[in-house]
């Protein structure tokens, strides 16, 4: 059965609504994808630069998943802290990696050079915000990314803070203004335009239904089609539909959601006066910018459980309305959610199963730069045996807790919801 775009901001606003045909046919190719979300419309683009013209498999549409529905943050790093992966890897190891995803926003700039205007949404740096009375863990980030990530970073104290953004909520912040704010679908679309005109050759409403390797050789079938391969890359995430057991049970499928305002500038105007994008320190977080229409996008909330439309909007409004009360007859326009993987450890996983698959997965929390970069670590392992992906080795295929993982991901965010709320009350 063929699937489509939910209705969300992205979608409302599609500029690059390429349409794919399903596989119907037999092919071989020196290179098979199968995901066509950010990492792996990453992967082809970074393939076809390098000169090779492999082949995607979308169950669905491009982008049609977490890649399609985030928050739109595009900056350096990962889910899981620099100062908690130095601790596990040391300084330098912890240093390269960071820089691997500034080199990937970089490269996200190149590859939509002459499309700024339907894909860069601003670059006014991203204001991370302490829900919690704590300057002196605010301060040590911020020296630590100075001293030790060359990533520049600035303090800024509480009175400065609700000056940018009119809201008691919060306490001190860091300023980190390597970073853009971007239409994640449109640019996932554009990366895989961009790709197939270099050679890769794309297949939506393709999902794999059978994968066995013979020989040297991968035999993947699709409902109407088969793929001959002599390299097979996955990079599905949680939507593995059971096709690799073990990279399905080394991912937390969890749902976020994101809310879209009516158009309100004037009032934008007053409650962040400032071009920065916003993301807060609760365990429960929220993040959101201002849309170049005078819309807020407005991120939060994790679930197992996915409410219907009207329920979302109004959850998610009152999870606005917690912040901004200012708000309070602003009406939401749209809401929507998408399941993203996570791994238990926070970074990504990527790498070679025994009999030869390569992954790359596990984006969840802060993924619009480090699927880049997987990328890149992709292309360079498979066409120059680069092993510069095995740095991310200590961390691994983690099983996650299948199938009661997102039971106990709930649980944990139901317990991360109480700790916020307590912290609410204090500052009553």
């Amino acid at each position: 059965m063929s699937q489509n775009y939910i209705d969300s901001y992205y979608t409302r606003s599609l500029k690059f609504d390429t349409a794919y045909p399903a596989l119907e046919e037999i092919i071989e190719t020196p290179i098979c994808v199968i995901g066509g979300g950010m990492a792996g419309v990453g992967l082809i683009h970074s393939l076809t630069d390098r000169g090779v013209k492999p082949i995607l498999l979308e169950a669905g549409r491009i982008g049609w998943a977490a890649s399609g529905r985030n928050g739109g943050f595009v900056s350096p790093g990962y889910s899981l802290s620099p100062q908690k992966i130095a601790d596990k890897l040391g300084i330098e190891d912890a240093k390269y990696l960071y820089h691997l995803t500034i080199d990937a926003l970089a490269l996200i700039k190149k590859r939509m050079e002459g499309q700024e205007d339907l894909i860069c949404e601003g670059t006014g740096g991203i204001l991370g915000a302490s829900w919690y009375d704590d300057e002196k863990s605010v301060r040590a980030h911020v020296d630590f990314m100075n001293d030790h990530m060359d990533d520049p970073h600035q303090f800024i104290p509480r009175d400065q803070v609700r000056q940018a953004c009119a809201t008691n909520k919060y306490y001190d912040a860091y300023l980190k203004t390597n970073v853009m704010q971007a239409h994640s679908l449109n640019y996932t679309c554009h990366s895989a335009t961009t790709a197939v005109a270099q050679g890769a050759r794309i297949f939506e409403n393709s999902p794999a239904t059978h994968i066995q390797k013979s020989g040297h050789k991968w035999h993947i079938t699709t409902p109407q089609g088969k793929i001959i391969t002599d390299q097979l890359v996955m990079t599905c995430g949680v939507q593995q539909n059971n096709i690799q057991s073990k990279l399905a049970r080394s991912v937390l499928s969890v749902a976020t959601f994101v809310l879209l305002t009516e158009p309100i500038p004037e009032l934008l105007e007053e409650i962040l006066p400032n071009p920065y994008a916003v993301t807060d320190s609760r365990f429960s977080s929220n993040y959101y910018r201002k849309l170049p229409d005078g819309r807020l996008l407005w991120g939060g909330l994790v679930s197992m459980f996915h409410p219907s439309q009207e329920k979302l909007k109004k959850i998610m409004m009152k999870n606005l309305l917690y912040i901004y009360p200012q708000l309070k007859n602003v009406k939401a326009e749209v809401a929507w959610g998408g399941h993203m993987g996570y791994p238990t450890h926070k970074m990504p996983q990527v790498g070679q199963l025994p009999d030869g698959t390569w992954y790359g997965q596990g984006f969840g929390g802060h993924g619009m730069t480090s699927t880049i970069a997987v990328g890149e670590m992709l292309a360079k392992a498979i066409l120059e045996k680069d092993e510069t992906y095995k740095l991310l080795n200590p961390f691994g295929l983690k099983y996650a807790g299948s199938p009661f993982g997102p039971i106990i991901a709930q649980s944990a965010y139901w317990a991360y919801q109480c700790r916020d709320w307590i912290e609410g009350l204090r500052k009553c």
